[in-house]
């Protein structure tokens, strides 16, 4: 009772706050970077490999085959993730048919869910301007606008693991039933969307966080909550028990033991780094905001000051130490501890005064886009592997747009940062909107055609020759989803059969009749 009277105490004394006002400026700033970095150019690039590229197949197949509980790759079992993303993803292709845009639309939707759960959580904890301060940092940053628009798993389960957190945070100031079993209904769909890690770090979290409040009596009773264990297991159980059925054991080592327990012991597919690999990859996710990160990153040694301090310094650090101490190393996983940081630095958005420490990360960031052309092609001139050679230096990947808009857009963030009204989050604010059209609207793009560009030209050749195609040292199953049909890998290739390959691989082939040749990626019939 005692805690309830301090609860509401305490937020009696906000409604000064609450009640400020705000201008139509931030909302329509907020719907104009929404569609900016979400739906900008959706359809306007190829799938990447491999990732977008093995989900969209994944999700193909499902279809082809009408099984909606096992996943497969190129006609193989795939337990890489659970099944929640695909069958959005099947429902968007049924209803959109198989392109770009509807592979990755499930995605961009959770995006905007994400960053309305943000707007709505910091409305509550604080001002509305505040509020739109965080949903414009969020949804402007890098990282989640590259992950926002991805046909993968992770901007479903960023969305679950907020509406999770923020609901555990509420359970915290406040221990209603309804609080804690909405909670876990989101952690639920989290492991159906991307496995343990959803419940891993929402009871780590909230373990930490509730302890250093004195709170884990609330803590026990939710953990021991009958009713949430029920809605856990109601929720995410039957598909697991239904693929166990079916696939045994093959599922147990697939799923839980390779993709999980192996990937946090070692690393998989090349995927490694040492223990300081997720601060650089901090600064890069959260460009152009970098520099406020810094500037509130000392304020970590008053985490304790208040509880909502408390959980959300906790909830990022959770995520930093957890995966810093895992072998497998991707930059994406840290955006599951990102979500605090867009709160912090928008309560905390007037420390920063520095122009310098302000606008020296989009200024860079954009000078990067500029300059990216010519450092690839010069790096790729040199390079003695001939696919890298033939697929950096296409210099047509980056068009007359491209070339114009991106010293334009840099030249904008120059005179942003110089221009004397306004206040420095302010200017930053429009930084961040003019670095997400620079990447979703003109980077993304061009990387998409410069990498898979050419897989797909080739594989919609080969589809509409009729031809029979495996690949050969060539991971890209994206072109699977352009061919409309299954491409097996050649361990050893036939006499007289057609070859997706790169053009690094040629050596080692003979005489080869070349059907198409692009990028370093070609399209080759094996002498009979």
């Amino acid at each position: 009772m005692t805690a309830l009277v301090g609860t509401r105490a305490a937020r009696a004394t906000r409604p000064a706050a609450r009640s400020a006002p705000v201008s139509l400026a931030l909302p329509a700033l907020l719907v104009l970077a929404a569609w900016l970095a979400f739906f900008n150019q959706l359809n306007g690039f190829p799938l990447f490999d491999v990732d977008e590229g093995a989900f969209g197949e994944a999700t193909r197949e499902m279809l082809a085959r009408g099984d909606y509980i096992t996943t497969y790759l190129n006609g193989q079992p795939r337990f890489d993730k659970p099944i929640l993303a695909y069958w959005l993803q099947a429902w968007s292709v049924l209803l959109l048919g198989p392109r770009e845009f509807a592979f990755r639309l499930p995605s961009v939707l959770a995006a905007v869910g994400w960053m309305v759960a943000i707007l709505f959580f910091t409305r509550q904890q604080s001002d509305r301007r505040t509020a739109y301060v965080a949903a414009l940092i969020a949804t402007t940053s890098v990282g989640v606008g590259v992950i926002g628009r991805a046909a993968t798993a992770d901007a479903l389960l960023n969305l679950f693991l907020a509406l999770a957190m923020f609901d555990i945070y509420r359970y915290m100031e406040q221990p209603l039933r309804r609080y804690r079993r909405r909670a876990v209904l989101w952690i639920a769909l989290g492991v159906l969307t991307k496995g343990p890690v959803a419940l891993l770090i929402a009871f780590g979290v909230s373990a930490i966080a509730f302890a250093l409040h004195g709170k884990l009596r609330d803590w026990q009773q939710a953990v021991l909550d009958p009713a949430c264990w029920g809605i856990l297991v109601a929720v995410a159980a039957p598909w697991y028990v239904i693929e166990y059925v079916r696939q045994g054991d093959a599922f147990i080592a697939g799923f839980f033991m390779r993709h999980n327990v192996e990937r946090f012991m070692a690393p998989l597919q090349g995927h490694r780094g040492n223990a300081l690999y997720y601060l650089p990859a901090a600064l890069l996710l959260l460009l152009p905001y970098s520099g406020l990160f810094l500037r509130i990153l000392p304020t970590v040694r008053q985490l304790r000051a208040r509880p909502l301090d408390t959980f959300l310094w906790c909830w990022f650090l959770f995520v930093l130490v957890f995966f810093s101490l895992a072998a497998t190393k991707l930059p994406h996983s840290l955006l599951y501890g990102v979500t605090p940081l867009f709160v912090l630095m928008a309560m905390r958005r007037g420390f920063l005064q520095s122009r310098l420490l302000a606008f020296a990360p989009p200024i860079l960031l954009l000078a990067a886009v500029v300059v990216l052309p010519a450092a690839l092609h010069h790096v790729g001139a040199g390079m003695r592997d001939p696919y890298l050679r033939e697929a950096l230096t296409r210099r047509e990947a980056f068009g007359v747009v491209y070339r114009m808009a991106t010293p334009t857009l840099l030249l904008a963030c120059v005179a942003l940062a110089v221009v004397p009204r306004y206040q420095v989050w302010q200017k930053l604010l429009a930084s961040g909107v003019l670095c997400a059209a620079t990447v979703s609207g003109l980077l993304l793009p061009a990387l998409g055609e410069l990498q898979q560009g050419p897989v797909k030209e080739a594989a919609l050749f080969a589809r509409d020759a009729g031809l029979l195609v495996r690949t050969l040292h060539f991971n890209v199953p994206s072109s699977s989803v352009y061919r409309g049909k299954i491409t097996e890998s050649a361990t050893t290739p036939r006499p007289g059969e057609v070859l997706l390959t790169r053009s690094s691989n040629l050596a080692e082939l003979g005489a080869v009749e070349v059907l198409y040749r692009k990028g370093g990626v070609l399209l080759v019939r094996l002498a009979p």
